[in-house]
């Protein structure tokens, strides 16, 4: 039997530079992705899987996340006397007890973000969500993990094979056993040297962790970057308890960048039935439109 993975930590204390100048004054996990911000397709996955506890790591302005997820009376008020549905904010609302905040006071890095969330993690397995990675699947990345925990415990990471030209930007594993869509996890090295890498399969940013992995991270070590990095804190429990890559059915979009977001939110409209047809129809046209003056 294993632990049931009830909580789930979302690192959102980013200054998100790479989608400057937007994100001066919004927090990029706000940014929207078709109509949804970003943090609310995390929230989405982690609930369809079972989280009942959404742990934010939020840093100096980003109040409007938790925001988001509270009640607003103002606007349902009005929405009412108007006569029009609630349904719409139903995803933006949490309940009560549900969103929980702690504040990473200084940038130190994703291992530090984690960390911050120990006490309210407890003595108990937890996944932790990066929400700028966008995962599309049906069922979500996370419940597919889930469900490879609840067979095999231990420790479970999302893995994405990409061109070796590109393991340089990622944290890595080196590979044991395969089993399925299981593979037995013999280390891990954060963004390695090009043409060092033991394997093209990345970690893009899902995760179920026992909490030893945050004693380990208790030693506040700094790796790539001069951060103190998850996947070196993951690396020291490896040998000692399971840890296996799983290789989910789905799409990543990486949202943190502006190409990654643009195809994100092409990817999502395309999928939604009300949307689609009219965003299908521009892209039809663009093939004999012109834009020359």
């Amino acid at each position: 039997m294993t632990d049931r993975v009830r909580k789930a930590v979302f690192p959102v204390a980013g200054l998100g530079t790479r989608l400057l100048p937007a994100t001066k004054s919004i927090p990029k996990e706000m940014i929207t992705i078709v109509d949804r911000p970003l943090i609310q397709y995390a929230v989405d996955e982690a609930r369809e899987a079972g989280i009942e506890q959404l742990i934010f790591v939020t840093g100096r302005g980003k109040s409007s996340l938790v925001d988001y997820f509270d009640t607003a009376f103002e606007l349902e008020t009005t929405l009412r006397g108007k006569g029009k549905s609630l349904d719409v904010l139903e995803p933006s609302s949490a309940s009560f007890g549900e969103v929980v905040t702690v504040r990473q006071q200084q940038p130190l890095g994703l291992g530090h973000a984690v960390w911050c969330a120990r006490h309210i993690v407890g003595d108990e397995p937890f996944a932790v969500l990066l929400p700028d990675e966008l995962m599309y699947g049906k069922p979500n990345c996370l419940a597919q993990m889930i469900e490879a925990y609840e067979k095999v415990g231990g420790n479970i990471v999302a893995a994405l094979e990409v061109p070796d030209s590109e393991t340089h930007k990622y944290g890595v594993i080196e590979p044991g056993t395969v089993d399925g869509r299981l593979t037995e996890i013999r280390g891990m090295v954060e963004k390695p040297a090009p043409g060092t890498a033991p394997s093209n399969l990345m970690l893009p940013g899902r995760y179920i962790l026992q909490p030893s992995v945050m004693r380990a991270l208790d030693a506040q070590e700094a790796g790539a970057g001069g951060e103190i990095q998850l996947t070196d804190a993951m690396a020291k429990l490896i040998g000692r308890e399971p840890f296996n890559a799983y290789r989910f059915q789905g799409e990543r979009y990486d949202c943190g960048s502006a190409a990654g977001f643009v195809i994100a939110n092409l990817a999502m409209a395309l999928d939604r039935p009300d949307v689609a047809p009219a965003v299908r129809e521009f892209l039809g046209g663009q093939g004999s439109s012109t834009t020359s003056q």
